[in-house]
């Protein structure tokens, strides 16, 4: 794709190119605030279970939910598309059901309805905070006159975002549910990602992504986005590699190592370039 700053190596500071940019999107979920592992383990702890009731009424043991199927195959996806996308992996299917499904292990919306419970019983216990290096981007971006805006496919964006400490940190946001009532397809599509940049009014050709789902750089890349950051915070080459395959220009271990140069030719905001 045109136009994209490349690097191929993880940890190297990032000058993001300020003068071919108007707004930075970021997901929240692992990029924004410290949420990720819980969705992870609330996945986990409705797949096992469904997965061992399964082998049992077959007759053989069951291949627990992994940290591989977790970024595979549900990470940065809306949660049914999820369900299905790991069920299809296992060669597993369930009647799609209804969003009003009682949480249970009877339809895909039932499996994804059971984990959106299991995460807001975490969250509401343990909360959420917002990485050091993003505030601090954030605020650096701002001050050089870029606007930014947070996405996810999750619906408790706005409550995390609260937890955090961060609710009005952002100058436009995308969630779950505003993704549904318009229709957006979800991650790897970059429907969310460009809805984004249309309410910030910028151009995708000059809104760089940071994400950290291997779904969500997918999106970036095919939304013709100015870059793709990817963030890998399990320090594993493995997984930074996966995130360059599936899009992500450059990949970094943290935002601290991403890099506001001065001297930015400042545009007025709002305004598509």
């Amino acid at each position: 794709m045109t136009g994209h700053v490349t690097d191929d190596h993880l940890d190297e500071p990032v000058r993001l190119p300020v003068d071919r940019m108007d707004a930075v999107v970021f997901d929240m979920d692992g990029v924004v605030t410290d949420t990720a592992d819980v969705h992870a383990r609330a996945w986990k702890s409705v797949f096992d279970p469904f997965l061992r009731s399964r082998g049992e009424r077959a007759g053989g043991p069951s291949r627990p939910f992994s940290d591989h199927d977790y970024l595979e195959y549900v990470d940065g996806r809306p949660r049914y598309d999820g369900v299905a996308a790991f069920l299809d992996s296992r060669h597993l299917s369930l009647p799609r059901g209804l969003a009003s499904d009682a949480p249970g292990y009877g339809t895909v919306c039932a499996l994804g309805n059971l984990k959106d419970r299991e995460f807001e019983r975490v969250i509401e216990r343990q909360g959420a905070t917002m990485f050091p290096s993003t505030l601090a981007l954030v605020r650096t971006l701002g001050t050089a006159g870029v606007r930014t805006a947070v996405i996810s496919s999750s619906r408790h964006l706005h409550m995390i975002l609260e937890l955090a400490g961060c609710g009005g940190l952002f100058d436009a946001s995308v969630d779950g549910i505003e993704a549904e009532q318009l229709g957006l397809p979800g991650k790897p599509d970059p429907a969310v990602f460009l809805e984004a940049a249309h309410r910030l009014g910028v151009a995708p050709g000059r809104t760089v992504v940071v994400e950290d789902a291997l779904a969500g750089v997918e999106a970036g890349r095919q939304g013709g986005f100015l870059l793709v950051v990817g963030v890998d915070r399990t320090g594993r080459a493995e997984q930074a590699q996966q995130l360059r395959d599936h899009g992500a220009d450059v990949v970094v271990d943290d935002l601290d190592a991403v890099v506001v140069p001065a001297g930015r030719t400042a545009h007025p905001p709002g305004r598509p370039r």
